[in-house]
C-alpha cells in the first residue's frame, strides 16, 4: 500500500499485523472474495478523511461517497484496496467505548478495540466519585478493562484516601498512582500495555492525560501531544487535545487520547451499570417483590444492607441516579411502522 501520510510519523513502518492488534476475532470476518484486501487500523478521524496503519506504514484511505466519517472511530479495523487505498468496509468491533452527545440520538464512538481503559483522575477537586462510576460504565459497556489513573499524588495530603475511594467503586478494580512525566510512569503501567495491546486514556482536562501519552510514547516520537496546565484554585485544566489519535508506546503496543470530558451522559448502558454496581444487582433477587424499587417496600435485601452497614447509602443514591439518567438518555426502540415502543 502506497501513499504515506505525515498525521502519525512516529508510527513504525513496516509493522506486523499482530504488533498492531490484529486477532483472530478480525481475521474471521474476512469473506473468501476479502483475501486480497489489506487490513489497515484507524490512527486518526478527521470530518472528511481517514487515516491509517497498515503493514506497509501510514495511509490516508480514500473514501467512498456519501461515507461518513463520524461512523468510525480511532482504534477500528477496516479493509482496503491495496492499490488504490479505497475504504472496503469496517469489520466489527471487539470493544467500542460509546458516549452520546447531548440533544444526539445516536451513539458517538470514542474509541475501538481497546483492551484496557485508564480513567485518569487527580488527588485534588477533580477527583468526584460520580464522575469515575460513569466512566466505569462506560468502560464495563463496551467491554474494556477499567483501571484508575491517580495523578497528582504529590500534592495530596493523604493519597491512600484518594486511592480507597476509587478502589470501592467497583469489584475487583485496579487503581495504580502515577507521575505522568517521569519515564517510571510507562514501568508502571507496562503489565497492562504491550505487543498488539491497545490502551485509551479518559479523563477531565488538566489531568495529565497528553502527558502520559507522550511519556508512554517515548521521547523518540515524531509528533508529541501538547499539554497544559491546570488552575489551582479550581483544578480545572483547559483543553489541549482536541481529537482523538493513535500513538505507538515505546515498549509496544498503542494508547489512544482522548479530548478532556467534563460531561458525560450516561446512555444504553444498563450491562455497565450492573457491572459496577454489582453489590446491588446481586441483592435485588433477595428482595421480597421482583419489582423493588429498594427504596420503601418491605423486605427489601438492598435496604437492610444499608440499614446494618453492608451498603454505603451514598452509593445506592448514585445507583439510582445513574439509572434514572440511563433510562431518560437512552431513546426508546422504534416499533412496527417506525412508532416508539412505549411499552417497555
Amino acid at each position: 500500500m502506497c501513499g504515506p501520510v505525515i498525521d502519525h510519523p512516529d508510527l513504525p513502518s513496516p509493522a506486523s499485523l499482530t504488533s498492531l492488534g490484529w486477532l483472530d476475532f478480525f481475521e474471521e470476518q474476512r469473506e473468501p472474495d476479502e483475501a486480497d484486501l489489506v487490513p489497515v487500523r484507524i490512527a486518526t478521524v478527521h470530518r472528511s478523511r481517514l487515516t491509517g496503519l497498515s503493514e506497509a506504514g501510514s495511509v490516508e484511505l480514500t473514501l467512498p461517497a456519501h461515507t461518513n466519517t463520524a461512523d468510525f472511530a480511532v482504534g477500528d479495523w477496516v479493509l482496503a484496496h491495496p492499490r488504490t487505498r479505497m475504504l472496503h468496509r469496517r469489520l466489527s468491533r471487539r470493544t467500542v467505548l460509546e458516549r452520546r452527545p447531548e440533544g444526539s440520538r445516536t451513539l458517538q464512538p470514542v474509541a475501538a478495540n481497546v483492551d484496557t481503559l485508564f480513567i485518569v483522575t487527580s488527588c485534588n477537586a477533580d477527583f468526584n466519585q460520580a464522575r469515575l462510576e460513569r466512566y466505569l460504565a462506560l468502560a464495563n459497556q463496551g467491554g474494556a478493562n477499567p483501571v484508575i489513573l491517580l495523578t497528582k499524588a504529590d500534592m495530596a495530603a493523604d493519597v491512600d484516601v484518594y486511592r480507597r475511594q476509587a478502589a470501592a467503586l467497583q469489584r475487583g478494580l485496579d487503581v495504580v498512582t502515577v507521575h505522568p512525566r517521569l519515564p517510571v510512569a510507562a514501568r508502571t503501567l507496562a503489565p497492562w500495555c504491550g505487543v498488539g495491546r491497545t490502551v485509551a486514556l479518559v479523563g477531565s482536562s488538566g489531568v495529565g492525560k497528553s502527558t502520559l501519552v507522550n511519556t508512554l510514547a517515548g521521547p523518540g516520537q515524531a509528533l508529541a501531544q501538547e499539554t497544559g496546565g491546570i488552575r489551582e484554585h479550581d483544578a480545572k485544566g483547559r483543553h489541549t487535545t482536541t481529537a482523538r489519535s493513535l500513538h505507538a508506546i515505546a515498549g509496544g503496543g498503542w494508547v489512544i487520547d482522548t479530548p478532556g470530558m467534563r460531561t458525560l451522559h450516561v446512555s444504553d448502558a444498563g450491562d455497565g451499570i450492573a457491572t459496577l454496581f454489582s453489590e446491588i444487582t446481586e441483592l435485588a433477587p433477595s428482595c421480597r417483590f421482583r419489582d423493588c424499587t429498594h427504596a420503601h417496600e418491605p423486605g427489601c435485601a438492598v435496604q437492610a444492607a444499608v440499614a446494618d452497614g453492608r451498603l454505603d447509602s451514598e452509593r445506592l443514591i448514585r445507583w439510582r441516579k445513574l439509572l434514572d439518567e440511563n433510562r431518560d438518555n437512552t431513546p426508546a426502540p422504534a416499533g412496527p411502522r417506525g412508532r416508539r415502543n412505549v411499552g417497555r
